[in-house]
């Protein structure tokens, strides 16, 4: 058996549970790679700790932000906000040998039948049109955004990011968004053959509909990159965020959740967390 192509996302290491079971993790093959799909926590050194102990261990990390790296906690001695939190983290990465979405994309060798496939790790964010109405009506400005806020907190659901997550020196989330859209919309077009999409954010709104609680639907993602995986040859697209592990198909092409989630929830599914899924080889 070659090396397998691994996705985990949403550790969480804030909680015990979640810190012990990323510290258990370990590739069967020296050869696996190891792709985080963001929310490895929120505390900037324990990000750092974590993603260089697994690049310790497996022959190639990929990482991807999600919204809990890039949020600024009071309580964090590291205060940097918005974009210049986001390098710093490329910097801890690369003093690890950890690749992100703003190095090159690395090509995948392939065992039997599965070939060489590029990894295009995306970092994306979300811009509020992933809204609760059907006729796409969420645009990303900042009333669809007023409107999200107002219809989640009727709902009770609160969005922590609001209060966490900063774009400085961004006006707003939805225009780091759009930046984050274009740089990488324009990388995968220069890319030539089968290509694996990572993201932290679902790439379209169809994963988002099996949310317990639909109102948080508009920090989920944008649909500006809801063509992507019918734009590019896509094998697989690989996200997490929503705390929802599973394997679903669309226009024919495989998108794997790969969360973790808080141990509320796997432990309503198992007396363990949910394992690394195999996206390739194996």
């Amino acid at each position: 058996m070659g090396g397998r192509l691994l996705a985990i996302s949403d550790l969480h290491i804030g909680y015990p549970e979640n810190r012990e079971f990323a510290a258990s993790l370990r590739p069967e093959h020296p050869d696996d790679w190891l792709i985080v799909a963001g929310d490895v926590g929120e505390v900037f050194a324990d990000v750092g700790f974590v993603l260089g102990s697994l690049a310790n261990r497996f022959a190639k990390v990929i990482w991807t932000p999600g919204n809990h790296e890039l949020w600024t906690l009071p309580a964090d001695p590291v205060a940097v906000r918005g974009v210049a939190r986001y390098e710093a983290l490329l910097k801890v990465c690369r003093r690890f040998g950890v690749l992100t979405p703003e190095d090159e994309f690395p090509v995948w060798p392939g065992y039997g039948p599965d070939g060489p496939v590029t990894i295009a790790a995306l970092f994306t964010l979300y811009d509020y049109s992933f809204s609760l109405s059907d006729d796409g009506d969420g645009d990303g400005s900042a009333a669809t955004r007023a409107r999200a806020i107002a219809l989640a907190r009727a709902a009770g659901v609160g969005a922590a990011d609001e209060d966490r997550l900063h774009p400085d020196p961004y006006p707003s989330v939805g225009a780091w968004c759009r930046a984050r859209v274009a740089v990488s919309a324009a990388r995968l077009a220069s890319v030539t053959g089968p290509m694996v999409l990572v993201s932290h954010w679902p790439l379209l709104r169809a994963p988002v509909t099996a949310l317990r609680h639909p109102e948080y639907a508009p920090w989920c993602g944008t649909e500006l990159t809801a063509d992507w995986h019918r734009s590019f040859p896509v094998t697989a697209a690989v996200y997490g965020h929503l705390h929802i592990p599973r394997t679903t198909v669309h226009d024919g092409v495989r998108f794997e959740e790969v969360s973790v989630g808080y141990p509320r929830e796997w432990q309503r599914r198992g007396p363990v967390p949910p394992q690394p899924r195999v996206i390739l080889g194996g």
